[in-house]
């Protein structure tokens, strides 16, 4: 039977949002009797096997380095290592019929390899989770990225199919000359196992261990990355300082981490709190912490990434509040679909005043709590899951034909 290969830098047992959702997707495939590997790294203390099996998934070890977590030389050393022994994987191991698919960590992987596939002459796919060298261009400024351009758009082009995220990300893929007919867009979903908990006093014995109780939470869970925009959240924080019923909480690391610690100190937010990452058992309880959620993009980067961490808090029926680019489809689908309040940069006053009425409003709360019930009825793992199923299904049906056709 044909494989399918998926290739990314992380997976289970680690924990990072793409390995989460590889996990999931490799696993369903497989229970649904698709014969599925997977190319990774190992984890930095080396504890996993280089080969296992773990739910009908074949897993395979690259022996990379893992020095990079917020050093750019450490993650240059990281991304290089994978790819070159990814690289050499590839050289001999899927054979003529199976598919490999890519992800985008590191990024620019399938750029870089699809080569070896096509002399090969195996499909591939993109599952293209962010967009490079674009958001590099936006994040630093270095304009010369772009003449990778070129050369990634090719390897979009000569894939069977290229899978993203959503309308924004689509229309990049466009405008790189995919043609509509090898584009998908298939959205993530929330961890499996999210949803609002069993037992609420779960949540309130985790709002008394973290010296929350009584108070309106408003909580961004999740990377404290760079294409993220904090600013307006902590300005809107600072209007909250002489109330003791508010609290802002932070759950995640990140680049920007260390940098809202600091401006928080340095304000004196005493009402805005930091916890680390949480495992994923435990996401189901700290995600229903918060009253409302904030998921923020910065100006710029909306055709390039998309913020999945919104399907878990809808799981768990939550409304947010979005800052970034106002004709983003992240920001029309929160609006049409009345799933929370959205915002540009720089509108930390409109944010504070959000917060006031969501924090009075208890029936606005509540309108906004059952709209993202039912949008999180039909962007789960089952969606999801059926809509890779048939487009696998489809492609490896054209490539029969077409493979038949020759021959005859």
């Amino acid at each position: 039977m044909p494989r399918l290969i998926f290739i990314n830098r992380f997976y289970w047992p680690e924990e990072p949002a793409t390995s989460q959702l590889l996990t999931d997707l490799a696993e369903g495939l497989a229970a649904r009797v698709h014969k599925v590997s997977v190319i990774t790294s190992r984890p930095s203390r080396n504890s996993a096997p280089r080969q296992e099996c773990h739910n009908g998934v074949t897993i395979h070890r690259i022996g990379s380095s893992r020095w990079g977590a917020k050093n750019l030389l450490g993650r240059v050393a990281d991304f290089s290592s994978f790819i070159l022994g990814t690289g050499a994987k590839l050289l001999t191991y899927p054979k003529r019929g199976d598919t490999v698919i890519f992800l985008t960590d590191p990024p620019l992987l399938a750029a870089l390899l699809w080569p070896i596939l096509s002399i090969r002459k195996i499909g591939f796919f993109h599952w293209v989770q962010d967009i490079y060298p674009e958001i590099a261009c936006e994040l630093t400024q270095q304009r010369w990225l772009k003449m990778l351009i070129p050369w990634r758009n090719l390897s979009w082009r000569c894939a069977q199919h290229c899978v993203t995220l959503g309308e924004d990300m689509r229309r990049v893929l466009m405008a790189g000359r995919v043609t509509p007919n090898k584009c998908s867009l298939i959205s993530n979903w929330p961890p499996r196992g999210v949803r609002p908990p069993d037992n609420p006093n779960e949540v309130q014995q985790l709002k008394l261990d973290w010296k929350l109780e009584g108070k309106f939470i408003a909580l961004y869970s999740g990377n404290l990355g760079r294409v993220h925009d904090f600013a307006p959240i902590m300005q809107a924080a600072d209007e909250f300082s002489a109330e003791d019923n508010i609290a802002f909480v932070f759950i995640g690391d990140g680049a920007q981490a260390d940098s809202l610690r600091n401006y928080a100190k340095s304000r004196r937010l005493d009402h805005v709190h930091f916890h680390p990452s949480q495992p994923r058992e435990s996401l189901s309880k700290t995600l229903s912490l918060g009253d409302v959620h904030f998921v923020s993009l910065r100006s710029g980067c909306e055709g390039f990434v998309y913020p999945s961490k919104l399907y878990g808090i809808f799981a768990v029926a939550k409304p947010v509040i979005f800052i970034g680019p106002k004709d983003s489809h992240i920001a029309k689908t929160i609006e049409e679909k009345q799933l929370g309040e959205c915002f540009p940069p720089n509108a930390s006053a409109g944010i504070a005043a959000s917060l006031c009425r969501l924090k009075s409003d208890l029936e606005l709360r509540q309108r906004y709590i059952q709209n993202a019930t039912k949008f999180a009825h039909t962007h789960n793992f089952a969606h999801a899951l059926n809509s890779w199923d048939e487009r696998i299904n489809r492609e490896r049906g054209l490539a029969v034909n077409t493979h038949s056709s020759k021959i005859r």
